[in-house]
This record gives C-alpha cells, sequence and structure tokens, in this order.
C-alpha cells in the first residue's frame, strides 16, 4: 500500500477505470490473518459508523471516543470469529459496537443505582458494592494507561484518527506530518497498545 501523500482522484485500474471501494468483507477476512495494511482500510471504512452509533446511545462525547476505541481495538482482536457466509462485515462490526455500548450504559446505570444506595447500606455491604463498581471500571482505566504509553505522534495519531473520525491526510495536516508518518505511528501505536492491552 503506497504510504505517499494521496491523490485526490481515484485509483484508476487496467482499463483507467476508477477501482472499487474496498470491500469489507474481504478485508475483515484478511484481518483475521494479521494484516495489519487490511486493518487500516478496514479502519478508514468503520470508524465514522462505529462513532456515530456509540455516540447516540451514550451521548457523552468522552465515553463514544472510549468505547469506539475499544471497538476497533476487539476488531483487531475477534476478527477471526467472522464468519462471511453469515452476514455481512458491516453489521458484524456495529453488532460489537452496540454491544460494547449497551454494556457501558448498563455499568454506568449500575454504578450510580449503587452509589445512590451505599448510603442506606452497611458498611460491609457498601464496601461490596463499591469493589464492583471499581472492577467494572479497570478496563476504561487500562485503555487510559496504554494510550500514556505512546510516544506524542502515535498518541496524537490515534486521537485524531480512532477518537475524532479524521483521515489519514487531515490528521497529518494538523500535526504537521506527512501522511506516510501519520500512517507509520498509527500502526505503531496501535500494535503498542495491542500488546499492552494483553490482545492479539
Amino acid at each position: 500500500m503506497d504510504d505517499g501523500p494521496q491523490s485526490a482522484e481515484p485509483p484508476l485500474g487496467w482499463a483507467g477505470q476508477p477501482q472499487p471501494a474496498p470491500d469489507a468483507r474481504a478485508l475483515l477476512v484478511e484481518v483475521a490473518k494479521g494484516n495489519e495494511a487490511a486493518f487500516e482500510q478496514l479502519y478508514e471504512l468503520i470508524v465514522r459508523p462505529v462513532f456515530g452509533l456509540v455516540r447516540r446511545l451514550l451521548r457523552d462525547a468522552a465515553q463514544s471516543e472510549e468505547v469506539t476505541q475499544e471497538v476497533l481495538v476487539e476488531v483487531w482482536r475477534t476478527a477471526t470469529h467472522y464468519r462471511p457466509e453469515k452476514g455481512g462485515a458491516m453489521t458484524w462490526v456495529l453488532t460489537l459496537a452496540h454491544r460494547r455500548a449497551v454494556d457501558r450504559v448498563r455499568a454506568e446505570q449500575s454504578a450510580a443505582d449503587r452509589e445512590a444506595k451505599v448510603g442506606s447500606r452497611s458498611g460491609a455491604r457498601a464496601f461490596d458494592e463499591v469493589s464492583e463498581s471499581v472492577l467494572g471500571r479497570l478496563e476504561q482505566r487500562q485503555v487510559r494507561r496504554c494510550m500514556s504509553t505512546l510516544t506524542e505522534l502515535q498518541r496524537e495519531s490515534v486521537l485524531l484518527t480512532y477518537y475524532r473520525g479524521y483521515t489519514y491526510r487531515e490528521a497529518a495536516e494538523l500535526v504537521g506530518s506527512p501522511t506516510a508518518t501519520v500512517k507509520t505511528r498509527l500502526r505503531d501505536g496501535l500494535i503498542r497498545l495491542r500488546d499492552c492491552l494483553g490482545v492479539g
């Protein structure tokens, strides 16, 4: 895949005809094989729909960004579970996103309910419920901790593309670096996040 500046014109095939858009199903099959270049292309197709779905369910922007990041890591980690014969790739991805978002809504509601009841419970029971709340937030904290291990450019590349939904070119313009550099740092950052989170 060409890491140089992207042309505004669509790529041309052997007869000078525009090549078809990447197929999410084929890309996801390649991602299941560990193909990082395929994941980069798949990311471009799914990040905005995923964020849009999550944002509609959670409403909170910061939490939506966190859940979107979790979904994208899950796509990379569990791509081998996708079965093309059972449905489209986008449907599979958005199902993961919906499940993650619903889990977050339920976790937040449960935490709020527990905190509201703490004052009326005995000390021991209150401690147990607070402990459950803390355990439910460990994954969020782990993602934040792993993000802090990235270099500044890796972190900026991840935040701008995964969280904010910018394209490689737009992110490159914002950080003042070549598009190829941003793509490389994004790939390196993804690998470091995957290793830090203990997935893959």
